[in-house]
């Protein structure tokens, strides 16, 4: 793994905020040759520590804009039990985010959709059909003062 020294700390905050800026531009704001920086950066992406680069979407400005959190309880406690619900649940594509958690419920997914219609078609036939499901809470998004993940 990558040290994360104070130079690559630099490195990674600046592809957080922007991760097209060219590496000349890069190497100069952590105080690095263009060729150094690079090396850095390249063995960041070897050892995993970045995973990959994307580009964030205005999802109302390309005809989406529903987003929500659904927390869901499953009826059994089991491995199999929740492999089969991630299993099913991953596959449909408005499911931008599924998390294991730890309380009352056993996940949490950020589902996005076109619009409540298609919600409502997500939470009947996907979420309603994956196997083990118990419980589900929903929780809309009305606005997001702060959104780093897209």
């Amino acid at each position: 793994m990558a040290e994360l020294d104070p130079i690559n700390q630099k490195i990674l905050h600046e592809l957080e905020r922007d991760a097209r800026i060219s590496n000349t531009e890069l190497a100069g704001r952590v105080g690095l040759s263009p060729s150094a920086c690079l090396r850095r950066v390249q063995e960041l992406e070897r050892s995993g520590i970045i995973r990959g680069y994307r580009a964030v979407l205005n999802r109302a400005a390309i005809g989406g804009g529903f987003t929500a959190y659904i927390g869901v309880g499953l009826a059994l406690h089991t491995k199999k039990a929740q492999s089969d619900f991630v299993r099913a649940i991953t596959a449909s594509p408005a499911v931008v985010a599924c998390h294991n958690i730890t309380g009352p419920i056993e996940y949490l997914l950020r589902v996005e959709t076109p619009d409540i219609t298609a919600y409502k078609h997500f939470h009947t036939n996907i979420l309603g059909a994956a196997p083990h499901v118990a419980a589900i809470t929903t929780y809309v998004v009305l606005a997001s003062e702060k959104d780093e993940l897209g």
